[in-house]
């Protein structure tokens, strides 16, 4: 399913879209992009978090969507709130991602961190990675509620991936 966060969930509504790109930038059209994102509060829903705050009813914080033909996808949800990380620092909102395709026996892990996010300077994460490939991991404003990223699986502007 395409929309992670449903009617009704609080939350400011994103939609972000974007393309599977092989080493070429020619779309891959099998590959599926699985997000797992916290709600607007900073919480999972999954039994693993037992962080004290609500969950809304119709937000699933989970999805996976197949890529089209040209190796597109598109998603609806809501901007997630920030989520402790190590040592309990808290994180960048940020959507996990993870990407599953034919003859990768490996599935390849990153994140969708948001534009103009001033906690994006903090994420320890994020600090990690080299000031020249952060820009992989944020997506761009296209619109009014809507973001665009892609995940370019080698090459020159490759993504950043994770071993986790």
């Amino acid at each position: 399913k395409d929309r992670i966060a449903g009617p009704g969930v609080k939350g400011e509504r994103v939609v972000i879209q974007g393309r599977v790109l092989d080493g070429e930038g020619v779309g891959v059209n099998d590959a599926v992009v699985e997000i797992w994102q916290a709600n607007a509060a900073g919480k999972y829903a999954h039994p693993e978090d037992h962080q004290k705050k609500a969950l809304h009813k119709g937000f699933r914080g989970f999805g996976r969507i197949p890529t089209d033909d040209t190796g597109r996808f598109r998603f609806s949800t809501i901007k997630p709130g920030r989520v402790p990380g190590p040592e309990g620092k808290l994180q960048a909102p940020h959507l996990s991602v993870t990407v599953f395709m034919r003859g990768m026996l490996k599935h390849l892990s990153t994140r969708i961190y948001f534009p103009a996010e001033a906690a994006n300077a903090q994420d320890p994460l994020l600090k990690l990675v080299p000031a020249a490939r952060r820009a992989t991991l944020v997506a761009r404003r296209k619109a009014k509620g809507v973001l665009e990223w892609n995940i370019v699986l080698q090459g020159k502007d490759e993504t950043v991936f994770f071993d986790y």
